[in-house]
């Protein structure tokens, strides 16, 4: 008896090299999972451009909507970054629009980041194992060596955000607190130049505290100052955790603004 016919399984884009997407969801979010592959891989590097849309579409064999979707999925993620009449682009931190999207302090008498970029205080750039903490918190096994960076951030010569913060050790192999100083733009963009690191998510927590008394030091506040504790763990490409960041934040002259929706 012959077989009984079989429906023609949905072919998956070419170039497909197992995407991070389900089967099941939209076709322009599979088309966004592969792209997503490609920029972990380093096909395309922060601050390049990618094809055009047309070329992209006949690459993964998919039409330029489907294609334009997954581009415009990428783009509200600032994964890439559209410029009128010259592209899209791989984000990077290095781009105004970019820089600060992890830092949500606005002075009370201005918009978001309109004192301009804050001064820097490298304090430490040291290595450790990590904490029990730590260590969960990057993914990594407990006792694995990790950087600890501690600096502080002024705004119009006010110290006004201490932070305390660890990277896995292997990745950031070579930073020391010499680069850190000498480095002129945003510390993401010397992850992505010099280490080829690029953080394109984060998660916090943030809660009330005190300052210990080094800490008030440091902020040029006193013990009993309410600060705004803010914790941070930032993503590269797939969710990786790369950066456990812990902030104390001055909001005696700045608030913390996030948009939701």
């Amino acid at each position: 008896m012959p077989a009984a016919p079989t429906t023609p399984a949905h072919t998956a884009p070419a170039d497909s090299v197992g995407s991070a997407a389900p089967a099941f969801s939209p076709l322009y979010q599979q088309i966004r999972a592969l792209i997503l592959e490609r920029l972990q891989a380093g096909e395309w590097k922060p601050g390049e451009p990618i094809p055009s849309e047309i070329e992209l579409a006949a690459r993964f064999h998919v039409s330029q909507g489907t294609m334009r979707k997954a581009i415009d999925a990428l783009a509200v993620e600032n994964l890439v970054v559209r410029r009128q009449g010259k592209g899209t682009f791989v984000a990077t931190h290095a781009e105004q629009q970019v820089q600060y999207r992890f830092l949500r302090l606005v002075p009370d008498d201005g918009a978001l980041n309109s004192e301009g970029p804050a001064q820097r205080t490298i304090i430490d750039c040291r290595s450790q194992r990590a904490s029990a903490d730590i260590a969960q918190a990057l993914g990594l096994r407990a006792d694995e060596a990790v950087l600890q960076v501690q600096r502080v951030l002024a705004y119009r010569g006010v110290p006004t955000i201490f932070e305390d913060l660890w990277l896995p050790g292997a990745p950031f192999k070579g930073l020391t607190a010499e680069r850190l100083r000498a480095w002129p733009g945003p510390m993401y963009a010397l992850f992505e130049h010099e280490f080829g690191v690029h953080m394109v998510r984060a998660e916090e927590k943030i809660r009330a505290v005190l300052p210990n008394p080094a800490q008030a030091a440091l902020l040029g506040v006193t013990s009993a100052t309410p600060l705004l504790s803010v914790e941070r763990v930032a993503h590269t490409y797939h969710n990786t955790p790369m950066e456990l960041r812990r902030g104390l934040y001055r909001t005696d002259t700045h608030h913390y603004r996030n948009e939701l929706g």
